[in-house]
């Protein structure tokens, strides 16, 4: 075979590897939202992050928040350039795969351009540094999240868009991740947060607190609870429990928790083998907030709370925190389920049966009936609507109407294979109507277009 020129030869190699390996996709910037149709600027397009590293210092007498957010993401195409959720705050410094990024602000958009483009399907770690004086954001609704100040110290609550006010990310329910969590607080301050305490040192009159989530999780249901906490551990059914109490609230919660321990075994049986390896509460001392909140593993109470609080609140550990919806449209899938957990509470332990809570709400006689009726639980109109009385009341109202379709044996199958099926993932409510019509094997539409879809109250079933 005669000679060729080397010039010629690596020619050949370069077309032969380019047919082998295919074309290279251009890379182009992230989308600077994640689509969301009541909230199309939060989350944002081109990656999906698998784990947060945060470590924190506050101070609550300077209210001053430090943190070093360290986000391990894939890209789900070539990426020029990213976003990330930030609210406030001022950015030190920021890294992608150790090399410095550039990075702009626009609002609540962190647009960071890394040194090289990210190739689809890479894997690749971003560094924030930053601080500063982490904001409460007023919601659509009116209600206060973000990073909100206590008599003695601070809680951070996200849901729906607050935790981009004490830590960067990608601030949408679509895209989940494990956490490590690590916080930094004066010595006799304790700090608390979701999964696990895997270790607690103090140096220099500073005590951290690390804790783990390997479970994902929505940013929403991230939390940080900073006080002089009375702490209560125990394990219950082979679950470790860990339960924090503002001395404010302290006499009120004597009993929370033995109620979180005996509602947890009970919504286990219910629904199922309980998602995650730790469960507990926070309750706090913020009387004026006007809610609680699912945060995972650990619901966020404002007050002392009520038995059927609890039972709404452990219920989205199931129904929210590990069956994520994929859009805040089908908020009813967290809510109306959580509230109807309630119902089947009350019925089995000598209260109204849910026929009975169903027909209260229905002639507008129970406390919480007001409004259901404003618009169908499956279409909120608009962001600050996502929490209204349909999404809750009518959307339990649905699923009463499903149990009295199917019948009990086949309701409650088709709960806990919902839980199953998507444990620790995300859903729509298209995919719970498929579900529910292929193990009862009856056509649902009628019903669920009446309960969930159609506007105006529905005619006496």
């Amino acid at each position: 075979m005669p000679r060729r020129p080397a010039h010629l030869f690596l020619g050949a190699l370069l077309i032969l590897s380019t047919a082998c390996s295919g074309p290279q996709k251009a890379a182009s910037p992230g989308a600077a939202g994640a689509a969301d149709p009541l909230f199309p600027k939060l989350g944002n397009g081109g990656y999906d992050v698998t784990h947060y590293r945060l470590a924190l210092d506050y101070t609550p007498g300077t209210h001053r928040l430090r943190g070093t957010a360290r986000i391990t993401a894939r890209a789900t195409r070539a990426l020029s350039s990213f976003h990330l959720d930030l609210a406030g705050l001022r950015v030190r410094d920021t890294t992608v795969n150790g090399r410095p990024a550039r990075a702009t602000r626009d609002g609540t958009e962190l647009i960071l351009t890394p040194a090289t483009a990210l190739p689809e399907n890479r894997t690749f770690t971003t560094t924030v540094v930053y601080d500063g004086e982490p904001k409460t954001i007023t919601d659509p609704d009116g209600s206060r999240e973000g990073w909100l100040r206590t008599t003695d110290g601070a809680v951070g609550l996200g849901e729906p868009t607050g935790s981009m006010a004490w830590f960067p990310g990608n601030n949408h329910p679509s895209d989940k991740a494990a956490y490590d969590i690590s916080v930094t607080v004066p010595r006799g301050y304790t700090a608390v947060s979701n999964g696990e305490l895997t270790r607690h040192d103090t140096r220099d009159g500073r005590t951290t607190h690390r804790w783990r989530t390997r479970e994902p999780m929505a940013t929403y249901l991230a939390t940080v609870a900073i006080g002089r906490f009375e702490i209560h551990t125990t394990t219950a059914g082979g679950l470790p429990q860990y339960v924090a109490v503002d001395p404010a609230e302290a006499d009120a919660s004597r009993d929370v928790p033995g109620r979180i321990t005996k509602i947890t075994a009970w919504e286990r049986r219910t629904f199922g083998p309980y998602p995650f390896t730790s469960t507990g509460a926070i309750v706090g001392h913020l009387p004026d907030l006007g809610y609680a909140l699912e945060t995972q593993t650990k619901p966020f109470f404002a007050a002392a709370p009520d038995q059927r609080l609890i039972v709404h609140e452990l219920a989205h550990q199931w129904f929210g925190n590990s069956v994520t919806p994929r859009a805040w449209k089908d908020m009813w899938l967290n809510e109306g389920f959580a509230t109807y957990a309630e119902w089947l509470w009350t019925e089995q332990h000598h209260g109204r049966t849910a026929q009975q809570t169903f027909d209260d709400f229905y002639d507008g006689t129970d406390d919480e009936s007001d409004g259901i009726w404003s618009f169908p639980p499956a279409a909120p109109p608009s962001p600050g609507r996502v929490s209204d009385p349909p999404v809750y009341g009518r959307g339990a109202m649905a699923l009463h109407q499903l149990r009295r379709s199917v019948g009990d044996r086949t309701f409650f199958r088709t709960l806990r294979t919902w839980l199953r099926d998507h444990r620790h993932g995300n859903a729509d409510t298209k995919a719970f109507i498929a579900l529910s019509e292929r193990l009862s094997g009856k056509d649902l539409s009628e019903l669920f277009t009446t309960w969930l879809y159609a506007k105006g109250k529905p005619p006496r079933p």
